[in-house]
């Protein structure tokens, strides 16, 4: 089932021959597509060491070709600042004649993906977290500031999408105390200047392995943004205890800490609804997201 109106199909016999075909050095090696709770792109594994993406969006190769050369950037400058493992991008594909649009290929990173529950109470884990978010904020910034694209700057600039979300929510989600802990939390003030951020630390992009991280991947946003920003991955993959610790570890104001409550609600509140038929794995996070928000002690004075 595709998950957005305007999807562009791809498939393994489609992706294999666009790989062979433009680039020879890999033909014969093997490739197969790779399950994932991911929305933008389709991800077929190339061999041992790559990874082949198709963007699943995009009517105009031209743009979405300069959105991939700006992903390459991003994730070159990522890989030069991130303390764990990240993909090197390797190569951008032309649109062949059934799959209409560029695309990219990176190295591989081994770990399986982190799910919302399966290290939620590990401290070690926590403490990597911790250690991922103050390293993305240690580099520089270069004069740069927020692009204004996605999540990342003002909060209230949300409210539509949020109305939107709220209405979509009705008979799936507690509303009404959802929609209470937005009022509340979109008023608290920004806590500093931009820092560099991931700017997406869901569970689909970190990797795990013997109860510890191993890797992120999907770095193709990171740049400038709300200091808050990555701190959803607190509120994704922590419960109360390791969110306390994460945020010892990072030594975040009551305002930082909120603004990060803030994104995570914004961003869960449109996973539930969105792809509650096309991913499940999404709504399901979106679900798990919303219960620790709406359950945490710190948040309960926002809503009725």
């Amino acid at each position: 089932m595709a998950m957005h109106d305007d999807e562009v199909p791809i498939d393994l016999a489609t992706a294999s021959r666009l790989i062979a075909t433009q680039f020879p050095e890999w033909a014969a090696e093997p490739v197969r597509a790779l399950a994932t709770d991911g929305t933008v792109n389709a991800i077929y594994r190339v061999g041992t060491g790559l990874a082949a993406r198709f963007p699943l969006q995009g009517v105009d190769p031209a743009a979405v070709r300069a959105d991939l050369e700006n992903e390459a950037t991003a994730m070159q400058e990522l890989g030069d600042t991130c303390p764990f493992p990240t993909p090197r991008p390797v190569a951008i594909g032309a649109p062949g004649p059934v799959y209409p649009l560029p695309w990219s290929v990176q190295t591989w990173v081994d770990g399986d993906v982190a799910t919302p529950d399966g290290l939620a109470g590990s401290a070690p884990f926590a403490d990597d977290l911790a250690a991922l978010v103050a390293a993305l904020r240690s580099a520089d910034t270069l004069g740069r500031s927020f692009d204004g694209k996605g999540r990342g700057g003002d909060l209230r600039d949300s409210d539509e999408w949020m109305a939107v979300c709220f209405a979509e929510s009705e008979g799936l989600l507690p509303v009404e105390r959802l929609r209470a802990l937005w009022e509340g939390l979109r008023e608290v003030p920004p806590s500093g200047p931009d820092v560099m951020s991931h700017r997406d630390l869901t569970p689909a992009n970190l990797l795990v392995s013997g109860g510890r991280l191993v890797g992120v991947i999907d770095g193709g946003s990171f740049g400038p943004a709300d200091p808050a920003l990555d701190l959803v991955c607190a509120w994704h993959l922590l419960e109360a205890e390791g969110r306390r610790i994460m945020r010892a570890r990072l030594a975040c104001t009551d305002t930082e800490w909120l603004r990060g409550a803030a994104w995570a609600l914004q961003q869960s509140m449109g996973l539930v609804w969105y792809y509650r038929e096309s991913n499940p794995g999404m709504s399901a996070l979106g679900r798990s997201t919303l219960a620790r928000l709406l359950a945490d002690a710190d948040l309960t004075a926002l809503t009725p």
